[in-house]
C-alpha cells in the first residue's frame, strides 16, 4: 500500500509538537530559548545531521541560521543541493550551555528523538557533520578526519561523514579541505542519483539508488 503523505507529514510534526517543552535532560534548565527540532524536506533521501543548536539556531528554533549555516548553504549549492531537497536536524535538540560539547547522558537522552526521525523520514544518506554526529549513528569512538567523506553502508542508510562547518570557520585551513569532502559527496551523489521524471513541475528531492555493497565493503573499519 502506498506511503500516505499527510499521515506521514503529521507524524513528524507529531514528533516535534512532543518535544516542545522536553524536560527529560538538564539542558532544559540551562538556559536554552526552545527545542531545536529540525527543518527540511520531510520526504528526503538525504537527511545532514549536527551536532547541537547555536546561539542563532536557540534563538530562531531552527538548525543551520549562523555563520556556520550559511557555509552550509555554499556547500550544500557546490553539490547541486538545496535546503528545500534535503532535511537537518542535530543529536542534542536544545543549545548546551556556552556551546560546549554535549555530555553522554544528553546524547543517551537525545539520540532515540534523532533515530525517530530517521526512520520517519526514511533517508537513503544521511551526511553527519562533526565529531559527535558521526560517532553517534556509526556507534564508535572515531574521529572525523578518520572517516570524513567516505561512505558507510548500514542497515537502511549510508552514513557519509564531514566536517562541521563550524570548524572551517574556527580553523580556516580546513575550508579547503571542507570543499574537497563536498566534492566527493557530489561524486558520490551523481554516481547514485536518479534523473527527475520529465514531466515534474518544480524541484524534487534528489532520489538516491544506492545498492547494497559487497560484503567486502562492509567493514568499517578494517
Amino acid at each position: 500500500m502506498p506511503r500516505v503523505d499527510c499521515c506521514f507529514i503529521m507524524t513528524l510534526q507529531e514528533l516535534a509538537k512532543s518535544l516542545h517543552n522536553c524536560q527529560k535532560c538538564k539542558l532544559a534548565k540551562l538556559g536554552r530559548t526552545q527545542v531545536v527540532f529540525g527543518v527540511g524536506n520531510p520526504h528526503a533521501s538525504i537527511m545532514f545531521v549536527g551536532e547541537a543548536p547555536g546561539f542563532n539556531e536557540d534563538q530562531k528554533g531552527e538548525p543551520f541560521v549562523g555563520a556556520a549555516g550559511k557555509l552550509l548553504n555554499d556547500l550544500l549549492a557546490s553539490a547541486n543541493l538545496s535546503r528545500d531537497q534535503i532535511y537537518i536536524a542535530n543529536v542534542i535538540k536544545c543549545r548546551p550551555p556556552n556551546n560546549r560539547d554535549p555530555e553522554p547522558d544528553e546524547v543517551e537522552t537525545c539520540k532515540p528523538f534523532l533515530m525517530q526521525q530517521i526512520q520517519m523520514i526514511r533517508p537513503k544518506l544521511v551526511c553527519t557533520l562533526g565529531n559527535w554526529a558521526t560517532q553517534t549513528l556509526l556507534e564508535r569512538k572515531v574521529g572525523i578526519t578518520k572517516v570524513k567523506a567516505q561512505a558507510f553502508y548500514m542497515k537502511d542508510f549510508v552514513i557519509f561523514p564531514l566536517l562541521h562547518p563550524a570548524a572551517a570557520l574556527h580553523q580556516g585551513n580546513l575550508l579547503d579541505t571542507l570543499k574537497e569532502d563536498f566534492k566527493k559527496l557530489k561524486e558520490f551523489l551523481d554516481k547514485h542519483t536518479q534523473p527527475p521524471p520529465m514531466e515534474a513541475d518544480a524541484p524534487a528531492a534528489p532520489a538516491l539508488n544506492i545498492e547494497s555493497p559487497n560484503p567486502a565493503q562492509m567493514d568499517l573499519f578494517g
